[in-house]
């Protein structure tokens, strides 16, 4: 079966009260208690997207978000009371896409939660291929060098936007509207996502050709290879 919303947190009474919220609204919600649930939870059914708490009784939501991203880039929120900022920027950068303080609130959480379903459920229908850098806008893959990499459901989408704004300049403002479709976002998530495309698909990450900085502004993306 496929759900909306896969929860995973070993907090029971939280988790069920945020699925049993969901579900009266719509968005079908399964839950995973642990590391093991959640396997075991794959074995037989898929999710749209993953709520994915921090610490779990049997395991680390930061080692099965590594496991996870192996095989799927389905977007996966992190839920997490802790505040340390090097916590978020961890989550980030082994493919999360984003990082939710406990406690929430539950209507905002389903906005949130809306608002990703709809970002990533539709289909592009162009493609970018200068020879070297290949982005199937469709089929949600990206070759560098005839070579697949992987990048975040987020990421990509942040990618797809770029290169679709092409000929102009993305103010940061307009990248927090227009992906993340909400005013929490600041720099320092922002920065993380970019660096690790730039990892991806440039030749040298630390003096860019693809994804040019405009200091104080954004960022604009460098389609002149065509």
């Amino acid at each position: 079966m496929t759900y909306d919303c896969l929860i995973i947190d070993d907090e029971k009474l939280l988790a069920d009260s945020t699925a049993e919220y969901f579900n009266l609204f719509d968005v079908t919600t399964a839950i995973a208690y642990s590391v093991s649930d959640c396997r075991d939870f794959f074995k037989e059914n898929t999710a749209k997207l993953l709520l994915l708490d921090i610490n779990l009784g049997d395991g680390s939501g930061f080692a099965l978000c590594k496991e996870l991203r192996v095989t799927t880039e389905i977007p996966i929120l992190f839920i997490s009371a802790r505040t340390s900022e090097d916590d978020q920027i961890v989550a980030l950068s082994i493919g999360g896409d984003d990082y939710i303080q406990k406690p929430y609130s539950l209507s905002v959480l389903l906005a949130k939660v809306r608002a990703v379903l709809k970002r990533y459920g539709g289909k592009e229908t162009e493609k970018y291929d200068d020879g070297y850098l290949c982005v199937d806008f469709n089929a949600r893959q990206i070759f560098v060098n005839q070579i697949p990499v992987k990048l975040t459901s987020l990421e990509f989408k942040l990618l797809s936007y770029l290169i679709q704004n092409a000929s102009r300049l993305i103010t940061k403002q307009e990248i927090f509207k227009k992906i993340w479709e909400d005013k929490f976002t600041g720099d320092s998530t922002l920065n993380v996502h970019i660096r690790k495309i730039r990892e991806a698909i440039e030749r040298e990450p630390s003096n860019p050709e693809y994804i040019l900085t405009v200091w104080g502004d954004g960022y604009k993306f460098n389609g002149g290879k065509q």
